[in-house]
């Protein structure tokens, strides 16, 4: 089950993952908690930032939107940009295109990534195993993965099959994130096993 996070008070280094649902009346954090969140991605945590605004068209030009920039001013945040077709996050565990939640069609951004290169015909970033300390989208994640205690959704995502097909992909997305977050970029450099190991000398 989710777990409530004081960011004034608890010890971040227990939680790999946070999960961030921006709300305009959020009010900003102390100097200390932005220390905590500062070391927590410093030290390989993630932090899922959800303005669930895509239904209104998400970005800067909402009040989520605005909310979330108030609030990233005091992060360390690296360079940011959309996420490449080829990023660890869209086969970490599922194959994915695209990353639905209860919405669609939001922008997810991760951490800017150096040039992809051919290796043996398949693109390779070097990395070094990292995870991207910040994903930002719009899409309502939370709501999508809902359930209530006898298993069934909170929240209506689309309609019909459509609908609940794309509840599936929100949870793939869910895997995919939490395997990023808990194996690194394992998935990318599997593929290129055989180039790695020659790099090495082996």
């Amino acid at each position: 089950d989710p777990v409530a996070v004081d960011l004034e008070r608890d010890d971040l280094s227990l939680y790999p993952f946070l999960y961030w649902p921006v709300t305009e009346d959020q009010r900003q954090p102390s100097a200390a908690a932005y220390g905590r969140l500062n070391d927590f991605l410093r030290h390989g945590g993630m932090i899922l930032f959800d303005t669930r605004d895509a239904d209104l068209g998400s970005g800067s030009g909402t009040p989520n939107g605005r909310a979330l920039q108030r609030i990233a001013l005091r992060l360390d945040i690296p360079p940011l940009a959309p996420i490449p077709e080829d990023h660890v996050l869209t086969r970490t565990f599922y194959l994915l295109q695209d990353f639905p939640g209860r919405w669609t069609g939001s922008t997810i951004w991760v951490e800017a990534a150096p040039p992809a290169e051919e290796v043996e015909g398949m693109p390779f970033r070097n990395l070094n195993d990292g995870v991207t300390p910040v994903v930002i989208g719009g899409n309502d994640w939370a709501a999508a993965w809902a359930v209530g205690e006898g298993g069934q959704p909170l929240f209506p995502v689309g309609r019909g099959l459509a609908g609940e097909r794309q509840r599936e992909m929100a949870l793939r997305f869910g895997v995919n994130l939490i395997m990023h977050v808990m194996t690194g970029n394992y998935k990318s450099d599997q593929v290129h096993v055989p180039a790695l190991l020659d790099r090495l000398g082996q």
